[in-house]
Protein backbone atom coordinates (compact mmCIF):
# COMPACT_ATOMS: atom_id res chain seq x y z
CA UNK A 1 0.00 0.00 0.00
CA UNK A 2 1.52 3.89 -0.77
CA UNK A 3 2.37 5.30 1.52
CA UNK A 4 1.58 9.06 2.60
CA UNK A 5 2.48 12.04 4.30
CA UNK A 6 1.49 15.40 5.33
CA UNK A 7 3.97 18.02 5.57
CA UNK A 8 3.65 21.17 6.63
CA UNK A 9 5.84 24.84 5.80
CA UNK A 10 5.96 22.89 2.30
CA UNK A 11 5.82 25.73 -0.18
CA UNK A 12 9.51 27.01 0.56
CA UNK A 13 12.68 25.91 1.95
CA UNK A 14 12.83 22.56 3.46
CA UNK A 15 9.62 21.71 3.08
CA UNK A 16 9.45 22.47 -0.44
CA UNK A 17 12.07 20.22 -1.30
CA UNK A 18 11.23 17.42 1.16
CA UNK A 19 7.54 17.36 -0.85
CA UNK A 20 9.25 16.98 -3.74
CA UNK A 21 12.08 14.16 -2.71
CA UNK A 22 8.78 12.07 -1.15
CA UNK A 23 6.63 12.49 -4.02
CA UNK A 24 9.61 11.47 -6.36
CA UNK A 25 9.77 8.24 -4.18
CA UNK A 26 6.40 7.20 -4.54
CA UNK A 27 4.82 8.75 -1.11
CA UNK A 28 1.61 10.24 -1.47
CA UNK A 29 1.68 14.28 -0.25
CA UNK A 30 -0.68 16.72 1.31
CA UNK A 31 1.03 20.07 1.22
CA UNK A 32 0.20 22.98 3.03
CA UNK A 33 1.73 26.76 3.44
CA UNK A 34 -0.08 30.41 4.37
CA UNK A 35 0.54 31.16 0.94
CA UNK A 36 -2.49 30.08 -1.30
CA UNK A 37 -0.84 31.38 -4.58
CA UNK A 38 2.30 28.78 -3.80
CA UNK A 39 -0.01 26.01 -2.36
CA UNK A 40 -1.97 25.96 -5.60
CA UNK A 41 1.55 26.18 -7.76
CA UNK A 42 2.98 23.38 -5.83
CA UNK A 43 -0.19 21.22 -5.96
CA UNK A 44 0.03 21.64 -10.01
CA UNK A 45 3.84 20.70 -10.08
CA UNK A 46 3.15 17.62 -7.86
CA UNK A 47 -0.45 16.52 -8.54
CA UNK A 48 -1.27 16.46 -4.92
CA UNK A 49 -3.54 17.26 -2.59
CA UNK A 50 -3.35 20.45 -0.53
CA UNK A 51 -4.54 23.32 1.86
CA UNK A 52 -3.52 26.94 2.21
CA UNK A 53 -3.77 27.92 5.87
CA UNK A 54 -2.25 29.80 8.73
CA UNK A 55 -1.74 27.58 11.49
CA UNK A 56 -1.12 30.13 14.41
CA UNK A 57 -4.91 29.87 14.91
CA UNK A 58 -5.47 27.38 17.77
CA UNK A 59 -8.17 24.96 15.78
CA UNK A 60 -6.46 25.12 12.55
CA UNK A 61 -3.60 21.91 13.08
CA UNK A 62 -7.01 19.94 13.92
CA UNK A 63 -9.04 21.21 10.45
CA UNK A 64 -5.33 20.37 8.55
CA UNK A 65 -4.77 17.12 10.11
CA UNK A 66 -8.49 16.02 9.15
CA UNK A 67 -8.16 17.37 5.76
CA UNK A 68 -4.94 15.89 5.11
CA UNK A 69 -6.38 12.44 6.44
CA UNK A 70 -9.48 12.68 4.20
CA UNK A 71 -7.31 13.56 1.07
CA UNK A 72 -4.89 10.92 1.35
CA UNK A 73 -7.14 8.47 3.44
CA UNK A 74 -4.87 8.01 5.73
CA UNK A 75 -1.39 9.63 7.18
CA UNK A 76 1.85 7.33 7.40
CA UNK A 77 3.94 10.84 8.08
CA UNK A 78 3.59 13.43 9.69
CA UNK A 79 6.27 15.83 9.05
CA UNK A 80 6.02 19.41 11.51
CA UNK A 81 8.50 21.95 9.46
CA UNK A 82 6.43 25.39 9.55
CA UNK A 83 8.28 27.85 11.83
CA UNK A 84 9.46 31.03 11.51
CA UNK A 85 11.91 34.02 13.26
CA UNK A 86 10.34 36.96 12.99
CA UNK A 87 13.75 38.97 13.82
CA UNK A 88 16.57 39.03 15.73
CA UNK A 89 15.68 40.93 18.95
CA UNK A 90 17.70 42.16 21.87
CA UNK A 91 15.87 40.30 25.16
CA UNK A 92 15.06 44.09 26.14
CA UNK A 93 13.09 44.51 23.15
CA UNK A 94 11.21 41.24 23.23
CA UNK A 95 7.29 42.28 23.45
CA UNK A 96 4.38 40.10 24.74
CA UNK A 97 3.42 40.18 21.09
CA UNK A 98 6.02 38.43 19.53
CA UNK A 99 6.04 35.80 22.02
CA UNK A 100 3.04 34.86 21.42
CA UNK A 101 2.96 34.35 17.63
CA UNK A 102 6.33 32.67 17.70
CA UNK A 103 4.69 30.16 20.13
CA UNK A 104 1.57 29.88 18.32
CA UNK A 105 3.44 28.88 15.39
CA UNK A 106 6.84 26.89 16.70
CA UNK A 107 5.28 24.93 19.28
CA UNK A 108 1.77 24.74 19.92
CA UNK A 109 0.88 24.17 15.74
CA UNK A 110 3.06 20.94 15.61
CA UNK A 111 2.55 19.55 19.70
CA UNK A 112 -1.50 19.89 18.41
CA UNK A 113 -0.71 17.89 14.42
CA UNK A 114 1.74 15.39 16.58
CA UNK A 115 -0.93 14.44 18.81
CA UNK A 116 -3.81 14.04 15.72
CA UNK A 117 -1.05 11.64 14.37
CA UNK A 118 -0.03 10.15 17.75
CA UNK A 119 -4.11 9.07 18.29
CA UNK A 120 -4.67 7.96 14.68
CA UNK A 121 -1.36 6.15 14.26
CA UNK A 122 -1.54 4.52 17.20
CA UNK A 123 -4.27 2.47 16.09
CA UNK A 124 -2.14 1.08 13.20
CA UNK A 125 1.11 0.93 15.64
CA UNK A 126 2.77 1.78 12.56
CA UNK A 127 3.43 5.86 11.24
CA UNK A 128 6.32 7.99 11.80
CA UNK A 129 6.40 11.70 13.00
CA UNK A 130 9.31 13.79 12.20
CA UNK A 131 9.79 17.16 14.24
CA UNK A 132 12.08 19.42 12.37
CA UNK A 133 13.61 21.56 15.27
CA UNK A 134 17.37 23.21 15.03
CA UNK A 135 20.66 23.10 16.18
CA UNK A 136 20.40 26.48 17.77
CA UNK A 137 19.09 24.27 21.02
CA UNK A 138 22.86 22.86 20.70
CA UNK A 139 24.42 26.57 21.25
CA UNK A 140 23.77 30.04 22.57
CA UNK A 141 23.28 33.15 20.67
CA UNK A 142 22.63 36.95 21.39
CA UNK A 143 19.25 38.29 19.78
CA UNK A 144 18.03 34.65 19.33
CA UNK A 145 15.90 34.41 22.82
CA UNK A 146 12.83 34.16 21.31
CA UNK A 147 13.93 31.31 18.59
CA UNK A 148 15.81 29.20 20.79
CA UNK A 149 13.29 29.58 23.63
CA UNK A 150 10.51 28.30 21.45
CA UNK A 151 12.75 25.19 19.41
CA UNK A 152 14.24 24.41 23.26
CA UNK A 153 10.42 23.68 23.88
CA UNK A 154 9.48 21.71 20.65
CA UNK A 155 13.47 19.77 21.49
CA UNK A 156 11.34 18.88 24.77
CA UNK A 157 8.12 17.96 23.72
CA UNK A 158 9.93 15.49 21.03
CA UNK A 159 11.64 13.87 24.01
CA UNK A 160 8.45 12.96 25.25
CA UNK A 161 7.20 12.48 22.10
CA UNK A 162 9.33 9.50 21.57
CA UNK A 163 8.67 7.70 24.68
CA UNK A 164 5.31 7.37 24.03
CA UNK A 165 5.21 6.98 20.81
CA UNK A 166 7.85 4.04 21.27
CA UNK A 167 4.68 2.18 23.28
CA UNK A 168 2.46 2.26 20.75
CA UNK A 169 4.64 1.41 17.46
CA UNK A 170 4.96 5.41 16.13
CA UNK A 171 8.43 6.43 15.03
CA UNK A 172 10.00 9.62 15.95
CA UNK A 173 12.95 11.62 14.55
CA UNK A 174 13.84 15.30 15.89
CA UNK A 175 15.91 16.73 13.19
CA UNK A 176 18.10 19.44 14.21
CA UNK A 177 20.05 21.20 11.18
CA UNK A 178 22.60 23.63 11.15
CA UNK A 179 22.15 27.09 8.57
CA UNK A 180 20.58 26.26 5.52
CA UNK A 181 20.43 28.80 2.81
CA UNK A 182 16.58 29.55 2.57
CA UNK A 183 14.49 32.78 1.93
CA UNK A 184 14.16 32.55 6.13
CA UNK A 185 16.95 34.55 5.78
CA UNK A 186 17.31 38.07 4.44
CA UNK A 187 20.64 37.67 2.56
CA UNK A 188 21.58 34.34 0.77
CA UNK A 189 24.21 32.11 2.21
CA UNK A 190 25.67 29.86 -0.49
CA UNK A 191 28.12 28.43 2.20
CA UNK A 192 25.31 27.06 3.63
CA UNK A 193 23.38 24.01 3.70
CA UNK A 194 21.20 23.45 0.75
CA UNK A 195 17.29 22.60 1.13
CA UNK A 196 17.43 19.94 -1.08
CA UNK A 197 20.74 18.59 1.15
CA UNK A 198 18.55 18.59 4.21
CA UNK A 199 15.13 17.34 3.05
CA UNK A 200 17.42 14.17 1.57
CA UNK A 201 18.62 13.71 5.52
CA UNK A 202 15.19 13.47 6.45
CA UNK A 203 13.93 11.14 3.72
CA UNK A 204 16.63 8.55 4.53
CA UNK A 205 15.27 9.05 8.28
CA UNK A 206 11.88 8.02 6.50
CA UNK A 207 13.48 5.35 4.30
CA UNK A 208 15.38 3.50 7.04
CA UNK A 209 14.76 -0.29 7.45
CA UNK A 210 11.55 -0.88 9.26
CA UNK A 211 13.70 -2.22 12.65
CA UNK A 212 15.57 1.26 12.92
CA UNK A 213 14.28 4.62 14.40
CA UNK A 214 16.59 7.78 14.34
CA UNK A 215 15.71 9.32 17.33
CA UNK A 216 17.68 12.29 16.88
CA UNK A 217 19.52 13.81 13.59
CA UNK A 218 21.70 16.67 14.10
CA UNK A 219 24.17 17.70 11.18
CA UNK A 220 25.65 21.28 10.34
CA UNK A 221 26.99 23.03 7.07
CA UNK A 222 30.72 22.55 7.21
CA UNK A 223 31.40 26.54 7.57
CA UNK A 224 29.67 26.51 11.28
CA UNK A 225 31.92 26.09 14.10
CA UNK A 226 28.43 26.88 16.76
CA UNK A 227 29.23 23.65 18.97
Amino acid sequence: MTRTALITGSTRGIGLEVARQLKTIGIEVFITGRDATRVAALRQELGCPGLAMDLSAPEAPLELYDAARLALGKIDVLVNNAGFNRAKTPIVEVTGEELDASYALNVRAPILLARQALKDMALRRSGHIVNVISSIVRTRAENYSVYTTMKQALHGFTGCLTKEGRLVGVKVTGVYPGGVDTTFRANARPDYLRPASVARMIVQCLTSPEDVVVHELLFRPMVENNF
